[in-house]
């Protein structure tokens, strides 16, 4: 028996200029659409009657970036969700996915390719409704101070020692379901980003659990319009460098960046009145 299914075309990168006078605009996205509904018959016997083309749902992302223009992109993922379920009949669900990649003015027509993070947004059109998550991934904090890592149980394998003064840093990967589909989008994500820096900063920190809980209530404290935040956090070790070989005194001043491994926190952060995902996504 055929059980849950899906397909699309992923990745479809589009850039798209906004050409007015001699000041442009830049738009670069990274779009993956996914459908599903009722595809059987393919999986059963090769009738390929109601598989929309993959080719076509690339065509889509590039004709609707002409046709209708590229706003937000969790606009961008409504408009092209709700094309594909309401222009098919066989298709009963849509997912579009999208990475935006933020570029700097420098001129009228020149940018900057900004590399501190990349922002996310994924759209569910469903039966049951529609659902927008938006995000952020590879957004890199630290705190030079201000945490501390003590209390924790001990066998014979512990090693750690506990200190009261230690660097804390992370790379975030958060996402942040929205209550409803109809939002000031742009400043949605400018606040919901914001909350996150600011819960980051504003803790002193005893474990990467309690920032993130603190980063999470932020985020729903200062955005009435989000039901759930889910972060991962990555813990960026950094390890005093001992220098008493060479008689000299390193009072947390000389570290080594850690690369691997790397303790990983996930954890979400719920209104109490939260409604119900008509989805599943993601942790």
């Amino acid at each position: 028996m055929l059980g849950p299914n899906r397909y699309g075309k992923a990745e479809t990168r589009l850039v798209r200029v906004f050409r007015n006078g001699d000041t442009h605009g830049l738009v670069d996205l990274n779009v993956s659409v996914a459908l599903s509904g009722d595809l059987e018959a393919t999986h059963a016997t090769g009738d390929n009657s109601g598989v929309l083309p993959t080719d076509t749902m690339k065509n889509t992302v590039y004709a609707f970036a002409k046709e209708h223009g590229v706003g937000e992109p969790e606009e961008f993922a409504l408009l092209l969700a709700r094309h594909f379920v309401g222009s098919q009949p066989q298709v009963h669900g849509a997912k579009v996915s999208i990475e935006s990649y933020a570029w700097d003015r420098l001129g009228p027509h020149s940018f900057s390719k900004r590399g501190d993070y990349t922002r996310t947004a994924v759209v569910d059109v469903q039966s049951a409704g529609t659902q927008v998550v938006s995000g952020v991934t590879g957004l890199t904090l630290l705190n030079s101070t201000a945490s501390e890592f003590h209390g924790f149980p001990r066998d014979k394998y512990t090693t750690l020692p506990e200190t009261t003064d230690r660097i804390l840093a992370t790379a975030v990967d958060a996402r942040w379901r929205h209550g409803g589909d109809t939002t000031d989008w742009a400043a949605s994500f400018a606040g919901a980003l914001e909350a996150l820096k600011s819960g980051f900063v504003a803790t002193y920190s005893y474990s990467l659990q309690q920032t993130l809980m603190a980063m999470g209530t932020r985020v729903l404290t200062e955005r009435d319009e989000i039901a759930e935040v889910r972060l991962t956090l990555p813990n960026k070790h950094h390890y005093l460098v001992d220098l008493s070989p060479f008689d000299l005194t390193n009072e947390n001043e000389v570290f080594i960046a850690g690369d691997r491994p790397y303790g990983l926190i996930e954890g979400s952060v719920v209104r109490d009145d939260a409604p119900a995902a008509v989805a599943e996504w993601w942790l």
